[in-house]
């Protein structure tokens, strides 16, 4: 087992779409990265998938038109396509490497994570999606500002958006350049500064229809690989789920116990906030929720979210036979074990030393290369929905309101917007090097799941909403999602070093989405004001277009 295997999967599990895997699997990114031999597997799949995907954006670029392309796709991706897109989302590195680590290491207590996200799209799909499609264009923010004085509510969703938006692409950025670091033995810096270019060309060019389908690539090849080592691992077995939960407990150290609760956590308030921070900061995530957009009606919106289940419930499956397949083929097997007795690169690399068992070095190489292409689809949508933002929420409907905005005038100023967050990420990237960044994108979740979330829900579904309560509602779970944070060990012993937390929950959510619920509701029952009765009394006229979709944006025609 080559050190270049090690590495790689030690520094892929830092590609965090879900910040919990890393706080359960350590992803901690401190120190100096060694550089390694090169995979030529891995590079040459690489270019494959590069020239690939720029050949998708030179394509997509001659398609886009008008706003509506830019950051729809004109509205005209398929149910199936935008589905797998979004389950391109959460099917990531992370994904893959850190909950089979987690599985490895805690048995029955990780499926928590798969659990946690599953658990999200039911609500997704019956509360939000067709709401969501009808009442907004390109972003959540419009549907948070259909009846709300728009200027302010705009001005903090976007906010709450960016925030959101910047902290899971550090984390993205710092995870991209270390493993083209390993790939290329190139330096952090140049790696960080190619990343943020094969970004801006997906974005600033291709738009949401490249974006798309980069991502929906990425689902496919990631689906393939995971197919493969999961059947490898069934075949050994006989094809009998029972033969390989048996094998493994009686291979792993805590037996019986593995398939309990309790191994990993015990405090059931830590639990609530992860289950809380997993499945309700999903309902908060910008490049999520501007998906939804992306089809023509609502109608499709809702087979998306289907399409999409049920992607993520097969990978989920695959996760769970890798996860307890390992601890028989990895646990006992002196090659991946150091000579004092540590697994090599942690419990992070149990997907990859997998992988080289089952697959060689040709199978790795291709998951290697996944790996990459998982990190440059969550950026290139990150940066897509954070360029909308600002384009389209802060520019075109706050700065520029009352007045026309060309098509052409917005597109020039979201490209603008790519150029400067691709700027802005080699900044934070280069400056986030050597830091645990666990903390920056749990961070994230939790502002989604504190501020987003809240304010959405309540402006489709409460009449008694008033500015003043979302407003004001949203900056408390603002400021006591990130205090918490701050206060709490990730931070607080983590990275300043202190001994003890002063909040001792690596996640606040627990906390900080009800208190911003609470303070919503308390600020807009008592708000008396001739503005918040002009926006109880238009809640009839939202309700009728998020039930029926008049006015609701369709479909270009290409």
């Amino acid at each position: 087992m080559s050190r270049f295997t090690c590495s790689t999967l030690l520094t892929s599990v830092l590609l965090c779409l879900m910040p919990q895997v890393l706080l359960a699997a350590g992803g901690d990114i401190s120190g100096e990265v060694e550089k390694q031999p090169l995979n030529v597997n891995a590079i040459i799949m690489f270019f494959i998938f590069v020239l690939a995907t720029l050949g998708i954006t030179w394509w997509a670029a001659r398609k886009n038109k008008t706003r509506d392309d830019f950051y729809a796709a004109g509205g005209g991706i398929k149910p199936w396509q935008n589905g797998t897109a979004i389950a391109g989302d959460f099917m990531s590195a992370a994904t893959f490497l850190g909950i089979t680590g987690a599985l490895f290491a805690f048995g029955y207590d990780a499926t928590l994570l798969a659990v946690g996200v599953m658990a999200s799209w039911p609500v997704i799909l019956f509360l939000i999606a067709e709401r969501l499609r009808n009442l907004g264009s390109y972003t959540f923010v419009d549907v948070v500002s259909f009846r709300l004085n728009k200027k302010p509510i705009r001005t903090l969703s976007a906010i709450g958006s960016l925030s959101v938006v910047l902290f899971y692409l550090i984390a993205q950025m710092v995870g991209a350049g270390k493993l083209i670091q390993l790939l290329f033995g190139m330096e952090y810096v140049y790696a960080v500064v190619l990343v943020s270019f094969l970004m801006i060309m997906y974005v600033s060019f291709g738009g949401m229809l490249a974006t798309t389908w980069v991502q929906l690539i990425k689902a496919i090849l990631l689906l393939v690989g995971g197919t493969y080592i999961a059947f490898a691992v069934l075949a050994h077995f006989d094809f009998s789920l029972s033969a390989i939960f048996q094998s493994a407990i009686d291979t792993h150290p805590r037996g019986a116990d593995l398939m309990k609760p309790g191994i990993w956590m015990d405090n059931p308030i830590s639990i609530l906030s992860l289950g809380l921070t997993m499945m309700f900061g999903i309902m908060g995530l910008p490049h999520i929720l501007m998906r939804f957009f992306t089809v023509k009606d609502a109608k499709d919106a809702r087979k998306s979210v289907f399409y999409a289940t049920s992607i993520m419930g097969y990978f989920y499956i695959l996760i769970i036979i890798i996860g307890f397949g390992a601890i028989t083929f990895v646990m006992n097997n002196p090659d991946y074990y150091t000579p004092d007795g540590k697994l090599m690169g942690g419990g992070n690399m149990v997907a990859l030393h997998l992988t080289h068992i089952v697959g060689g070095n040709l199978v790795l190489g291709f998951m290697s290369a996944v790996a990459f292409a998982t990190i440059l689809a969550v950026v290139a949508g990150l940066t897509l929905a954070g360029a909308a933002t600002v384009a389209h929420d802060l520019y075109a409907k706050t700065f520029k309101a009352g007045q026309t905005v060309s098509n052409a005038e917005e597109i020039r100023v979201s490209r603008i917007s790519t150029f400067v967050l691709g700027a802005i990420s080699v900044v934070l990237g280069i400056a986030f090097e050597h830091q645990n960044i666990a903390f920056v994108a749990s961070l994230a979740m939790a502002i989604a799941a504190s501020v987003n979330f809240p304010i959405l829900i309540l402006a489709m579904y409460w009449k008694g909403l008033t500015t003043r309560g979302a407003v004001w509602g949203g900056v408390i779970g603002l400021v006591s999602s990130i205090g918490l944070m701050i206060l709490g060990p990730g931070v607080w012993v983590g990275v300043l070093g202190y001994e003890e937390a002063i909040f001792p929950h690596a996640y606040p959510t627990f906390y900080s989405m009800p208190l911003a619920f609470i303070m919503i509701w308390l600020l807009s029952v008592t708000d008396r004001s001739a503005q918040a009765a002009k926006e109880k009394a238009l809640f009839d006229v939202q309700l009728v277009r998020s039930e029926t979709g008049i006015g609701a944006s369709g479909a270009s025609d290409h």
